[in-house]
Formats: C-alpha cells, sequence, structure tokens
C-alpha cells in the first residue's frame, strides 16, 4: 500500500471519528435540554387527545399570519419534535388563494415562516425566517419539501439515511449541520385548508428521540389540519383588511396641491384590525386667491360600506368648498346630503380656510374633536370651535370661528382614532395628545411622527388621520389687495393698480389680457354686484385676479344674439383665462380669473 492510500484511509477514519464525537455532544446536549423542558415523554392515546384539544387555544390565538404560523411551531417543539420550520406559499401571505392544483407546489415560491428548535439543535441552519426559500435546481424536485407538496401527502423518513440529509437541507452546509447535531429522523406535512395548499411543516428528531413512527405521522397530520385552518383565516382576514385600506387610500387625496402661505403635511394610519378601517378621511383644496381649504372627517362605522360613504361626502364637500368660502354654511349643506344617504349615516367634520393675506382661519365644527394650535415656540392649546351637531343629525346651523394666527404656528387636524383607548376617558386623551405634542419639534410634527408617538399606537384599534398646516414665515410677497371705490372710477383704479403691480412683477406681458379681464370683472361687479369690494392679484404658479362685491348671485355665462350690445364680457374672459370662476363669502361673492404666467 502507498503512502497516498494510507493517507486518505486515515483522513477518512479521523472524519468518521469525528462526526460520531459530534453526535455523542449532540446526545448529550439533547439530554441536557431534556432535563430542563426539552421533549415531552412519549405520547399515551389518552394524552395525544389533550394535547390536540390544546392545539385549538394556543394556535390561532390572533388574526395574524406570521404569529399563527410561530404559535404553530412553538406548540410542535419540543412536545412532538426536536425542530420544526413551516414554510407558506408566497401567495398566501399576499392574501390570495393557496394551490389548488395538485403539482402546483413544486414550483410555487415559498417563504420561510417560523423556525422552533429545542437549546441542543441551535447550531442547526434552515433557511431564514422572512427569505423565500432557493433550493438547488439540480435536485429540486427529490427534495423530500416538494415531494410533500407536490402530493399533497406527508413524508415520513423514521431513519435517515446520508442521502437523505441533502434530500432535508436546502444547502450542503445545512445538511452537514444536521449530520454533526445528531438528526436521525424527519417527518413532513402539507398544511390544507378548504381544499387549499397553504405551506409545509417540516420536523426533525435527534439524539436519543425515538424515531417518527406512523402513530407520530397520524398526529402530526390532525394537527397540521387545525393549525391550517387558523392560517387560512388569518389569510382571509389580512386580504379583507388590504382590500378595505386600499379603498380607504384610493379614496384619499394622493398629493396636496400648492397652497400660497401653508405648508400641509398630511398622514393616515389604518387600524390593526380591519373592522377599524374604513370612515376617516382628509381633503386639501385650493380656493381662489391663494385661500386653501382644509377638511377632516370620520365616517361613524366601518369596514366597506365607511369607507364608500367616505368618498361620497368627500366628493360633495369638495364640490360645496369650490361654490362657497364659508366653512359654516358648506357644513350646513353637507349635513342634508348626508341625511340624504340611503344607509342613514352620520359622520362628524371639520372644515377651515385659510386666508394667506392675513394669516387668518376660519372654522366650523360638526362634532369633530377640536384643533390643536401650537405656536412657534411650541406652546400648545386647544382652539374652542363651536361645536355643532354632527353631520346626519339634521341639527343646524353651524357657528363659525375667526382666529389670525402668527407666522410660523402649527395646526393640527386628526380624528379620534388617533387618541382613542379602551381604557381612558376622553380628558386623559385629550391631555396626553397635548402634552405629546408639546415636547414634539416642529419637523416631527410634519412628518406624521405623531400617529406612533401616542401610547398604544402600534394596536391602534380604529384608524386615524393627521394634518399639519404651518403658516409661512413671511405672506407671499406676490399677493396685494386694494379696496376699491363703488362708483364709476373703480374700472379705472382697478386697472393702473393691476397695470403697476405686474410691471414690478415682471409681468408686463400680461398686462392688457389683465386689464381687459378687470375691467370686465369691475363693471359686472357695479352692474349686478351692489359695487365692487376688493381687488385681489396673487401670482404663485398662475397668475389670478379676484373682485368681490356684495351681490348673492352667482355669475353665469349668457347667451349673446348678434344684435345684442352686452352678454359678452364672461365670453371673452372664457376665452382669454385658463379657468374662471365664482363662489360665495359671507358678504357677498368673490369672481376670480386665472392666466398661465410665461416662464
Amino acid at each position: 500500500m502507498n503512502d497516498g492510500s494510507r493517507t486518505r484511509r486515515l483522513t477518512s477514519r479521523l472524519a468518521t471519528q469525528s462526526a460520531a464525537r459530534g453526535r455523542a455532544a449532540a446526545r448529550r446536549r439533547l439530554r441536557a435540554s431534556r432535563a430542563t423542558g426539552g421533549t415531552a415523554p412519549q405520547f399515551t392515546a389518552r394524552s395525544k387527545l389533550a394535547w390536540l384539544a390544546t392545539a385549538s387555544t394556543c394556535i390561532g390565538t390572533t388574526l395574524d399570519l406570521e404569529r399563527t404560523a410561530r404559535e404553530l411551531a412553538e406548540f410542535v417543539v419540543p412536545q412532538l419534535a426536536d425542530a420544526v420550520a413551516v414554510d407558506l406559499l408566497e401567495s398566501v401571505l399576499h392574501g390570495e388563494e393557496g394551490d389548488r392544483g395538485a403539482t402546483g407546489g413544486i414550483l410555487a415560491a415559498r417563504r420561510a415562516i417560523a423556525v422552533k428548535a429545542v437549546d441542543a439543535l441551535a447550531d442547526l441552519e434552515p433557511s431564514p425566517v422572512g427569505e423565500i426559500i432557493v433550493r438547488d435546481e439540480t435536485h429540486r424536485e427529490t427534495l423530500l419539501t416538494t415531494v410533500c407538496l407536490a402530493q399533497r401527502k406527508p413524508v415520513l423518513v423514521a431513519r435517515m439515511t446520508d442521502r437523505d440529509f441533502e434530500r432535508v437541507a436546502s444547502t450542503d452546509s445545512a445538511a452537514d449541520k444536521m449530520r454533526r447535531g445528531g438528526v436521525h429522523s424527519y417527518l413532513a406535512v402539507p398544511l390544507i385548508a378548504r381544499g387549499l395548499l397553504l405551506g409545509s411543516a417540516d420536523c426533525v428528531r435527534a439524539g436519543d428521540s425515538p424515531p417518527f413512527t406512523t402513530t407520530d405521522l397520524a398526529l402530526a397530520e390532525q394537527l397540521a389540519s387545525t393549525a391550517a385552518v387558523f392560517i387560512d383565516n388569518a389569510r382571509l382576514y389580512g386580504r379583507e383588511r388590504e382590500h378595505v385600506v386600499s379603498l380607504q387610500r384610493s379614496l384619499l387625496p394622493r398629493a396636496a396641491p400648492h397652497t400660497p402661505g401653508l405648508a400641509v403635511h398630511a398622514s393616515y394610519a389604518p387600524a390593526a384590525d380591519a373592522r377599524g378601517v374604513g370612515g376617516d378621511w382628509y381633503d386639501v383644496m385650493a380656493l381662489p386667491s391663494g385661500r386653501s381649504a382644509l377638511v377632516v372627517g370620520d365616517v361613524m362605522g366601518h369596514g366597506v360600506t365607511a369607507a364608500a360613504t367616505m368618498g361620497r361626502l368627500r366628493t360633495v364637500a369638495r364640490t360645496l368648498m369650490m361654490l362657497d368660502t364659508a366653512p359654516d354654511r358648506v357644513l350646513a349643506r353637507l349635513d342634508l346630503a348626508t341625511r340624504d344617504l340611503e344607509d342613514d349615516q352620520v359622520a362628524t367634520c371639520l372644515c377651515a380656510v385659510f386666508d394667506p393675506a392675513d394669516n387668518t382661519y376660519t372654522l366650523a365644527s360638526a362634532g369633530h374633536p377640536p384643533p390643536l394650535l401650537v405656536a412657534a415656540d411650541g406652546k400648545a392649546s386647544y382652539l374652542e370651535v363651536p361645536t355643532g351637531a354632527p353631520l346626519g343629525a339634521g341639527v343646524i346651523p353651524y357657528d363659525p370661528l375667526r382666529i389670525r394666527v402668527a407666522p410660523q404656528s402649527r395646526l393640527i387636524f386628526y380624528t379620534d382614532g388617533l387618541i382613542k383607548t379602551r381604557d381612558d376617558d376622553c380628558d386623559t386623551q385629550f391631555g396626553r395628545l397635548l402634552g405629546t405634542v408639546a415636547q414634539m419639534p416642529s419637523d416631527r410634527l410634519d412628518d406624521g411622527s405623531l400617529l406612533a408617538a401616542l401610547p398604544g399606537s402600534d394596536q391602534r384599534f380604529d384608524e386615524a388621520v393627521l394634518l399639519t398646516a404651518a403658516t409661512a414665515a413671511q405672506p407671499p410677497e406676490r399677493l396685494t389687495v386694494w379696496d376699491l371705490p363703488p362708483d364709476g372710477t373703480a374700472a379705472s383704479i382697478a386697472r393702473r393698480h393691476v397695470t403697476r403691480e405686474l410691471d414690478r412683477w415682471g409681468l408686463s406681458a400680461l398686462a392688457d389680457v389683465s386689464e381687459l379681464i378687470v375691467s370686465e370683472l369691475v363693471g359686472n361687479a357695479l352692474r349686478y354686484g351692489q359695487g365692487p369690494g376688493q381687488l385681489r392679484l396673487i401670482q404663485y404658479e398662475r397668475l389670478m385676479i379676484e373682485v368681490s362685491d356684495r351681490g348673492p348671485d352667482l355669475p353665469q355665462i349668457q347667451h349673446a344674439d348678434v344684435s345684442d350690445e352686452g352678454g359678452r364680457g364672461l365670453q371673452l374672459i372664457n376665452m382669454l383665462c385658463r379657468q374662471w370662476g365664482s363662489c360665495r363669502t359671507p358678504t357677498g361673492k368673490i369672481v376670480w380669473a386665472e392666466q398661465d404666467v410665461p416662464q
């Protein structure tokens, strides 16, 4: 025998002895583990029934899919197995149905969800929890888990051979660690509920544990059948919640419009429970001459019905705000619209209009929680907005509140889901919110951190909307307001004001069209509106001209015959401007026209 042969034989003998010592050490660790609460004694007929009966109280305690899988793993170890891995199909984790076909499980993507092992097997190398299971394609279809899923039948290997480790482990390294850990028996059961294949549970025994038997196989099948129903319930629940949340988000604004003099930040947090989702909404609308409307509402009730009602109320509120800048009158008409809904819904609502010309808010409330005013120095206080009846209750009118806010102050609007708890009364909830806001820096108020700052926010049982509106340090530079005389000189004075201001802003190219527009608007105010009130000129993304008067009737474009001497003013404005419109105010109305600004 040559030296090379002796070396190979010696190396092989040393490797065998090392593996034997490793298995012996694993058995010692396993025995020590059992001495401190490891594998339970073998089941008797009565203890099997008792153990299975306990499963329904230990597994499925919540409707969280991943937690249910973890509860299954914790229930199996150490009573039935020394280690277990629970894998679910990727489609199940997305709320979709599992596999219904006979062979779909072979190619379906799976993700490791839960792993549990006794301390002696802590060195095993299962697929990392949360990651998609990647198998070697060269022997993928011979893997025992794949066979279990493809055939929808359990797989039992009472005594594992060296080849079996490669058919169980996902990598060569994992197979080697199973050998060194003393693993000797393998059992895999499919998780099937209502005819859907959801995933699988792989169990192993090691050391001095007896091999799996057909009795253990039957026990594991019954447990898997019970657990699969809980997992499928969690899947269905998660899908319902996702649908309601998706509907809710689709009905909320996708982006806030440009609001001169105001920086608005909105956040929405769904409830952890699907039954708590569906009725909260907010809206931000750009009104004439740089004004901004902020609306926050909460439909009583939850689910798809509340979400649908919310969508209708938000649409009605947007329409009303474009026709009237008085929040109290908007709420009164919104109450009538709510009472017309067939499902007899009731909602709370807070409506505010911000005017950048003088940094004022006009607010009205229909049973909604009061907003928070945060000064520039961080001092917070609640605004005492007169609280009217909720929308749909039929108790109107609503009383407005008008306040002037300082630069760099913030107004915080929210729904009751932000502060609601099951144990505290209203005073405690409002006090906690006030204290939390006073301690938070301004940048965290703007980024929605308040939603997670209050106690119990991770287990919120009602959805929450947060709307933060911060006033600018300086009013918009290109916003000018003039008072016009109520006589025939108003038109010429308005033209001079507009021409001079456009020249100062470097927009002289718009002067001719703007003079024509302001002449028509002032002329209509003199003829139909009991005289003009104020002229406003504002430029942000576009140039807007606004004239107010005391007339109650909103203007409309009239058809003018060839022989008519008048009736063409609004037609000219309609052709020359990007858009125009009118809306009511507490003292009359305003008519505005908007032009594009040259680059």
